[in-house]
């Protein structure tokens, strides 16, 4: 059983009627398609997934749900060859440099489109891709077809709610954008940090939600001493990822003041700390962005330093980049030094290989800038002040300071370094915004069992006792918040004894 299964059956244990669509092999390309499994892209670019990846993925899945006797619709079943033939020509026709802003019958297809092609090939853009166009477009043209299959099953079927992973990318975004134009609500999904925990989101993909939704839900509850012991040894173990789902790396324990003789940081003159992230990963427009990208951000705030000479510039490049999955085929340093051949000398790079704690070299840091990373979360509730330039989800928070053009953030920057940490009133407020992302955010389903490999846990179920109404208090708010479109997050319902023991 996947997570999806296991909740349709809660779900119909509580009542509903579950239905499940799976892709028969309708797609010319989706989110399980990677470049990484294609060590010939034009293979791929031939015949798409349907003689490797299509043959192993759609028939486990149906025999799953058909077993627990929930109604599958297959894609096909809701295609006709006009469908096929229109999305075949609409993914031929249209300019690749238009593709992006391409919007059919109010969906905008062509940025779900591309934020496919970018996933698959794990890079910022598909530029300098020999076969970008020709992937771009089969995402395209299965974006297409996902709009028409969708549509047509949410006209013949009276939906109320349906529920997705992520809520980007093809088909699962297409999927979203549909339900929404047709008046159905939405529920997104996704793996939280924590073990045997997910983070649920209402009507858009949690890359949105976490950064819009209302400061009400956290910031009036004062921690007590309990809560804040409970979220600061939390932090404490992400150094080493203990509790965590994902590890990029496990460091030891570095003295700071060594670490800065390694990387040639100097402590007589201020540093300020740049945390960059994966360039590839959930690639929508967000309007409050002051660049265009994360390499633009990075080129720009380079430049801006090689004019500050009394400041040091200290660029972690994420480890995702060679430890995440997919592995990132477009190196942030790589790119960045197409830009600017020779880096300034008051810019020290620490690579995504080098085992040195994020965190001990942030400790160095008078304030951090930060683009799309969640690191803004852990480093706000220990006092260093952030600016923000991207979709990090500690924007909008009251908390960190937010730019939203290229002038606002260059007069940000202008302020470094800044005269001293957070006040303790500010502190305060990032750590309760920390517990309530950390904490009542992200839900526990105790059934829910880490492993190795992909994908990165599975269900310990030897009946359907734990998913039954009462059984779970997780399960249950997951179940409230999907059937009666309450909050996915816990307060004081979650369970304080698999908080503790994961």
């Amino acid at each position: 059983m996947s997570l999806e299964s296991a909740l349709s059956v809660a779900l119909t244990l509580r009542g509903a009627e579950a239905h499940a669509l799976l892709c028969d092999g309708a797609l010319p390309a989706c989110a399980e398609c990677e470049a990484s499994l294609y060590p010939r892209i034009e293979r791929f670019v031939r015949q798409g997934p349907q003689r490797d990846l299509c043959r192993d993925c759609f028939w486990p899945a149906e025999r799953v749900y058909s077993e627990l006797g929930i109604r599958v619709h297959r894609y096909s079943d809701w295609l006709t060859d006009e469908d096929r033939h229109a999305a075949a020509e609409i993914a031929g026709r249209h300019p690749v440099e238009d593709i992006h802003d391409l919007v059919i019958d109010d969906l905008p297809i062509g940025e779900h489109a591309l934020a496919g092609a970018l996933r698959f090939f794990a890079t910022g853009s598909i530029d300098a891709e020999p076969h970008g166009e020709a992937v771009l477009r089969r995402y395209l043209e299965a974006a297409v077809l996902t709009a028409r299959a969708t549509t047509r099953l949410m006209r013949a079927i009276d939906f109320q709610a349906v529920m997705v992973t992520h809520g980007i990318y093809v088909p699962w975004g297409i999927v979203s954008t549909v339900a929404r134009r047709e008046g159905v609500r939405v529920v997104t999904w996704n793996v939280a940090y924590r073990k045997r925990r997910f983070i649920f989101s209402h009507d858009d993909t949690y890359h949105h939600t976490l950064m819009n939704e209302p400061v009400e839900h956290w910031q009036d509850t004062e921690l007590k001493p309990q809560q804040e012991r409970e979220l600061m040894s939390y932090l404490a173990s992400r150094r080493e990822g203990l509790f965590d789902w994902i590890v990029f790396h496990r460091p030891t324990r570095q003295d700071p003041h060594e670490i800065a003789a390694k990387v040639g940081v100097d402590l007589s003159r201020p540093v300020i700390g740049c945390l960059t992230n994966v360039s590839w990963d959930a690639q929508l427009h967000y309007p409050a962005n002051a660049f265009p990208s994360m390499l633009e951000w990075l080129v720009q705030t380079v430049e801006y330093f090689a004019a500050r000479p009394e400041l040091q510039l200290l660029v972690r490049v994420h480890p995702a980049e060679i430890s995440g999955f997919p592995v990132s085929r477009q190196p942030i340093l790589s790119e960045l030094k197409k830009r600017i051949a020779q880096l300034p000398g008051n810019v020290i790079v620490v690579p995504p290989e080098s085992g040195i704690s994020s965190y001990a070299l942030m400790s160095l840091c008078n304030a951090a800038v930060i683009y799309g990373t969640k690191m803004g979360v852990e480093l706000s509730s220990v006092g260093l002040p952030i600016i923000v330039a991207g979709e990090a989800w500690i924007r909008n928070k009251g908390i960190t300071h937010d730019a939203s053009s290229p002038d606002e953030y260059f007069r940000l920057l202008d302020r470094l370094p800044f005269a001293g940490r957070l006040t303790p009133e500010q502190q305060a407020r990032a750590r309760r915004y920390a517990y309530h992302f950390f904490f009542n955010r992200m839900i526990p389903l105790p059934f829910i069992e880490p492993k190795a490999g992909y994908p990165i846990f599975q269900l310990r179920l030897d009946t359907f006792d734990p998913l039954r109404p009462g059984a779970t208090q997780g399960l249950d708010l997951i179940c409230d918040g999907i059937l009666h479109g309450k909050p996915f997050h816990t307060d004081e319902r979650r369970e304080r004894r698999v908080a503790a023991s994961v």
